[in-house]
């Protein structure tokens, strides 16, 4: 209540000062890039399916909305709670959360520059002086209220006590915009923090879901070659009892070995690739290594999701974190060029004190003990060796190094969705193909197999099947997982749908393009200013 009042009865002042000459440039947010796509022609609306878990076809839908919660389009109980944890305990958002309070209250400490400063003080003093200073004067002494004296040949000592109230006021008029620019640089630059915890919140859950993604693709691949390690074992058991009733060769046995040994030889560095992506699962949870629990997902029990939804070219620049970061940087240099343009004018500043002083507190509100002062003070830069000009035009520099940074960051951002979409359309064909692949090498090898037994193949043809099948079931499963990790990808490139969360940064600073919209006392001012056109 009590801003509300502060704000209605400084309205008129602020409304003056703020319909006044802001200096420096007036910022627009840049317009979607003219003409900009994620392809060269038509994309392909629907990729290829194949007849396995995570093999189904993906419809690529233009125009529709990215769900908030994007990662629950796979269906998975396990991936959703290992978000929430990440998302509850990392450090990372908690401190992304506490540079956006700290840019935010930055904010409300400038605005109160709008307003003027005031400052009270009560002081009580007493004082013992000698008359010396005076010549001498003095030597016969008389007492009164509130002092004491005493004669003699000499300078006389006076004691008193003296009270003093006083009230001063400072107000410094914006009159060429340097406050309001001051404030535009800091609404933009809480705009920075606020879509830096987006991107923040948005790569951990992405990463989250890779991790947790990629962690099911190791161990399926550490499942297929322990099943094909057990099946060259038993392999090699037929062959060292065949070899024992003189039916196959040592050469025979001794490759079966060598096959198996190859296989094992693959098992260290996958479960060396899978605790390392543990490790680091573990730390987008916020927990250490030793506190590893084991949840782990199934690639064979997720969904794959059947429609994608793509976001028009011309809304991705308003839906990525990092391109709204860029932007309201551009915004803040854009502000800066402003103040340092106001630091090279002259600055007006009016001054008021008020008070009384009287030698007793019960005089001390008396007409008579009143004193004041007022003045106003025109203040100026005379000469600094070019130093105000020389930091103006390094704030345009800066301005123009935000617009190229800006440009860039836009440009990535089609590039991400564009490799998204390519390897989205890649995997699906990459997985039908290895799929065939599988199926292949598995009849290959049952018919070298069947043609070892009947003699009229040899062994190292069987060896070479085997092989052949181990790296096509890798390969497979390798495919089934880029599956799932690419449509993650494509849901951070395209911007997570954060607009959509339910819990979503609330912005108690509305958008930086309109300053005076993001003033505590925004309402007031508006309000003064209608009344006032009105009038006219």
């Amino acid at each position: 209540m009590r801003a509300k009042g502060r704000a209605a009865a400084l309205a008129p002042l602020l409304a003056a000062l703020l319909s006044g000459c802001a200096v420096g440039p007036d910022f627009a947010a840049p317009d979607a890039p003219l003409g900009a796509g994620y392809a060269v022609g038509k994309p392909v609306s629907v990729t290829q399916s194949a007849a396995i878990a995570g093999g189904g076809a993906q419809r690529l839908v233009p125009g529709h909305d990215i769900p908030g919660e994007w990662w629950r389009l796979f269906r998975s109980k396990q991936i959703s709670a290992l978000v929430a944890e990440a998302v509850n305990n990392h450090p990372n958002i908690a401190a992304a959360e506490a540079a956006l309070r700290q840019a935010r209250e930055t904010t409300e400490a400038d605005v109160g520059s709008f307003f003027p400063s005031a400052t009270l003080t009560q002081s009580v003093a007493r004082t013992q002086m000698t008359t010396a200073q005076f010549g001498g004067l003095g030597q016969s002494s008389s007492s009164s209220s509130g002092s004491q004296s005493s004669s003699s040949s000499g300078p006389t000592a006076l004691i008193y006590t003296l009270h003093n109230t006083n009230a001063a006021v400072s107000f410094t008029p914006d009159v060429f915009g340097k406050t309001i620019r001051t404030v535009e640089s800091d609404v933009a630059a809480a705009e920075y923090q606020r879509y830096q915890l987006e991107a923040t919140y948005l790569a951990l859950t992405a990463n989250v879901v890779t991790a947790a993604i990629t962690d099911s693709l190791y161990a399926s691949q550490i499942k297929v070659t322990r099943d094909l390690i057990a099946a060259y074992q038993k392999q090699l058991d037929i062959l060292q009892k065949r070899f024992e009733l003189g039916a196959v060769s040592a050469a025979d046995v001794v490759s079966e070995k060598a096959l198996v040994a190859q296989a094992q030889a693959t098992l260290p560095p996958l479960e060396k690739a899978r605790a390392q992506t543990r490790n680091q699962l573990m730390a987008y949870l916020g927990r250490f290594p030793n506190d590893d629990k084991g949840e782990a997902i199934d690639i064979e029990h997720l969904h794959l999701p059947r429609d994608l939804p793509i976001s028009l070219p011309s809304n991705l620049v308003r839906q990525r974190p990092d391109v709204l970061s860029a932007e309201a940087q551009l915004h803040q240099a854009s502000a800066n060029v402003g103040v340092a343009t106001a630091n090279m004018l002259p600055q007006l500043t009016l001054t008021g004190n008020g008070g009384s002083q009287a030698s007793n507190f019960s005089q001390l509100f008396l007409p008579q003990t009143s004193v004041y002062n007022l003045a106003t003070q025109l203040s100026g830069q005379a000469f600094d060796a070019g130093r105000l000009f020389h930091q103006r035009e390094a704030k345009l520099a800066a301005l123009e190094q935000a617009e190229a940074q800006y440009r860039a960051t836009v440009i990535s951002a089609f590039q991400n969705v564009a490799n998204a979409l390519q390897a989205i359309k890649h995997d699906a064909e990459t997985l039908r193909a290895q799929v065939a692949a599988e199926k292949a090498a598995a009849e290959s090898l049952d018919i070298s197999q069947a043609q070892y037994s009947a003699g009229s193949t040899t062994y190292p043809t069987v060896l070479n099947a085997a092989q052949t099948l181990l790296n096509a079931r890798l390969n497979r499963v390798q495919a089934q997982a880029a599956r799932f990790s690419d449509t993650a990808a494509l849901m951070q490139a395209l911007g997570g749908g954060w607009w959509n969360r339910i819990d979503e940064t609330p912005a108690s600073l509305p958008k930086p393009t309109d300053l005076i919209s993001t003033l505590p006392i925004a309402a007031a001012i508006r309000a003064e200013a209608e009344e006032r056109s009105r009038a006219r």
